[in-house]
Formats: C-alpha cells, structure tokens, sequence
C-alpha cells in the first residue's frame, strides 16, 4: 500500500489518459448511439474523477485561495463523477435489457436505480452547505463526517441492483460482456467496503475508473467483432445467394439449350458438349474460374438463334442448298440478338453473335479478322467445329479422331485461332479412347 500511496498520482494521470483515449474511439466505434453515448459519459466521467481525485490531493492543506476553491471543487467533482459513471451504466443496462427483451419500457429495477441516483446527486449538493458528506479543517484538508457512509451506501445499492441485472441476463450475454459486467459492478463495491478503512489512499475512485475503461474497452472490441461476425454472416449470404443465382442460371440456360438442340433430331446435347469443349480449352489457356464459367455459359447458348430458324432445314436430310445455308447462317444474329437484353452478361450474346466468325476473315455474320474476333467466340469456334465433326448428322456418322485432328490441324490460322486450336488439338492427343465425341446414350 505504501508503494500504492507513493505512486497514486501518476496513476491517476495515466487513468485519466486511459479514460480519454477510450472515450474517443468509443465515439467512431460501431457501438449504437445509446451505448456510444454511454461510453461518452462513462469514459469523460473516469478522467475527470481522476483529474479531480489527483488535484484534490495536491491542493490539499494549501491555504490560499486557490487551494481553498481547487480542494472543494475537486472534492465535490469526484463524488459527482461516480454518480455520473454509474448514471451511464444504467442507460447501458436499459438499452440492454431493452434490446435483450424486445421490450420498450426500462425495467422497474433501473428506474430505481435513477431514483437513487438522483437523491444522491441532491445529496451531494446539500453537503456541499451542510458538510453531510465531509468537511475541510482550518488547514484545508479533507476530512470524513459522520454521516460520510451515506455517500457509499447509495453507490453500493445502484451497483448492487445492477449486478442483480447482470445475473438475471447472464445467460443472453457473452462470457466477456458477463465478466466485465460483473467486474464493472463487483469490483467497487468490494473497493468500497475496504476505502472505509483506508484514508489517504483513493483505493475505490482508481478501481471505479479502472473497471469503467475495461468496460468501455470491452464493449468497443466486443461491437467491433459483433459488427466484423455480421459483415461474414452477411458475406456468406451473399456468397451464398451469388451460387444460387449462378446455379438457377446455369439451369434455365441448360433448359433453353437443351430445346434449342430438340430441334435438331441429330445434335441432341451438342450445346453442353461445346460449353463443356469452351471449358477444357480456356482452362488449358490460364483462364480463371470465374472467366471459365462464363466462357461455358457462353458455349451452352452458342445457338440459341437457332430457335428462329425453320425445322426443316434444320432437320432436312441431306446437304443444304446455298438458299437454306443463307437462312442458317442468320442464327448469330438471331441470337445475338436475343441474347443482347442480358446487358449484366454481355459475353453471352458476343459469344452467340461471333462463333462462326474464321480467324482468316472469311467466316460470317460480319467477316471479322484474327485477333479483332472477341476471344470467347474464337474458344466456342474450335469448340463447336469439334463438335460439329465429332458427332452424327443425317448425312454422315461421327468422324474418326485421326480426321477431326487432321481437320483442326488444317484449320489453324485459316479457320481457327492457333493458339486454341493447338490446345484442342492438345486435348485430343490425351484422349487416347475417344471420349470426346457424342454420346447416344448420354445424349438423348
């Protein structure tokens, strides 16, 4: 105690600093304005009682003027100041159980505690006229009254009804908010009861504003991470809602591609071949997930401009005329068209509208040239002739890998992108049995 006694003023003035700092990120904390506004007051209370307690020890026995009006100002200050700390607790408390209840009314218990709070702050008042609490000897120095145990007997019954709150809360809050809280409202009263024996020594005043900045520092750091728990609960339902959304789109392009290619009765799944084939090569080319995805979503509505084209030439047996092929050869348009509305995905209908464009410039809807025809309709271009010559038509069965390879070899630079045909080309030398074809089975 006496290294305590020695040390207490610069203890103070470390408190009060303590107090202050937590006051001002109490203010740009995440807290609501209640318990912001607690903070405020329980934190601007600490460090003016701990700048009242440390000046009232060091004006005490000065007997000038100063030292008459600093003594009793400070004095009167740190009692106030505990009325203050334990008024903001108590709005803390009701916005608690208020919030913990779904009720709007504070709890009878509470409203007690203002009653109490308020008769002590008259209390206080009266003393200072009366000497009810204390009074100051011809040498300026402070000094107990007889009814000094009033000014602890109210403190102790506010913290004593709030901790009978904090018990009855104690399963609805976290183990860190209960320990503080308990802390916050046990730790002054046992102080107290130990301050009766003590004089010269602010055991209780350092142990109010101690307990007050834990509470405050707690209740920053526990908002923070309640606020930080939210923000993750929040981005996994978004997460979570994008996959949903992806999924249900991906379903309802599978759906449309899958009639789209009804009305071929000789390509029945050739819309999720091609996505599939678009896939395999942007993955082999370094593309990313994400761009991965949107290349085989484009590859699954490829053509769904075939939607507007005639079943009879889509279907007709045999080679089509030059008339038939000019009809066919508006399904990009058609589909780019169609699929141009979807402005949150404008790689769906790029990939539609270029598909059969040739890296040579002699291919169609606008004869675009190398490197000026968009990439993932140069991907979806090796991807669907693959396809195309992989499968069975009504003129011709499926063709032997060694020819389709033969035929992307050709068309490299001509027909086809290099750079993907000779990852396609790649794909096909590892598939050693052939797998990479039409399936009748799978397909139907």
């Amino acid at each position: 105690m006496g290294f305590l006694r020695s040390c207490q003023l610069d203890l103070m003035l470390i408190m009060a600093g303590i107090c202050l700092a937590v006051t001002i990120f109490g203010i740009f904390s995440y807290s609501s304005k209640t318990k912001k506004f607690s903070i405020f007051i329980m934190g601007t209370s600490a460090a003016l009682m701990m700048f009242a307690d440390r000046y009232a020890y060091i004006y005490r026995g000065t007997e000038n003027s100063t030292g008459y009006y600093m003594v009793r100002i400070c004095n009167f200050l740190v009692f106030f100041s505990v009325l203050l700390i334990q008024y903001s607790s108590n709005w803390y408390l009701s916005d608690m159980c208020q919030k913990t209840e779904g009720i709007k009314k504070i709890p009878l218990r509470l409203r007690i505690n203002e009653v109490i709070l308020a008769l002590g702050v008259v209390l206080l008042i009266i003393s200072q006229f009366t000497g009810l609490y204390y009074t100051f000897d011809d040498s300026n120095r402070y000094q107990r009254s007889d009814a000094y145990i009033i000014s602890y007997i109210i403190p102790f019954s506010v913290w004593t009804i709030q901790f009978s709150i904090v018990l009855h809360f104690r399963r609805k809050l976290s183990r860190s908010l209960f320990g503080v809280m308990t802390v916050f409202t046990v730790c002054p009263i046992i102080t107290a009861i130990m301050q009766l024996f003590m004089y010269g020594l602010s055991l209780n005043n350092i142990a109010i504003v101690a307990a007050a900045a834990v509470f405050c520092i707690v209740e920053i750091v526990r908002t923070g991470q309640e606020l930080t728990a939210s923000h993750e609960r929040e981005r996994e339902l978004l997460v979570q809602e994008q996959k949903n959304m992806r999924h249900m789109v991906m379903q309802s392009a599978s759906a449309l591609a899958s009639a789209i290619d009804a009305k071929d009765n000789y390509t029945h799944g050739h819309s999720r071949r091609v996505a599939e084939y678009s896939e395999m090569i942007a993955e082999v080319s370094g593309k990313t997930d994400s761009e991965c995805r949107d290349i085989y979503l484009a590859g699954l509505l490829h053509d769904v401009g075939k939607i507007g084209i005639p079943d009879g030439i889509i279907n007709k047996n045999g080679r089509l005329t030059d008339e038939e092929f000019n009809v066919i050869k508006n399904h990009p348009s058609i589909g780019a068209g169609i699929l141009k509305k979807i402005n949150t995905a404008p790689f769906i209908s790029i990939g539609a509208h270029y598909h059969h464009e040739r890296y040579d410039g002699r291919g169609y809807p606008e004869g675009l040239k190398g490197n000026d025809i968009p990439e993932i309709a140069r991907i979806i271009a090796v991807a669907d002739a693959y396809d195309a010559m992989t499968s069975k038509r009504s003129y011709r069965d499926a063709l032997p890998q060694d020819i389709v390879r033969a035929e992307i070899e050709k068309g490299k630079g001509t027909q086809f992108d290099p750079v993907f045909a000779e990852i396609m080309i790649g794909l096909m030398d590892k598939d050693t049995d052939y797998q990479l074809q039409q399936d009748d089975v799978y397909d139907v």
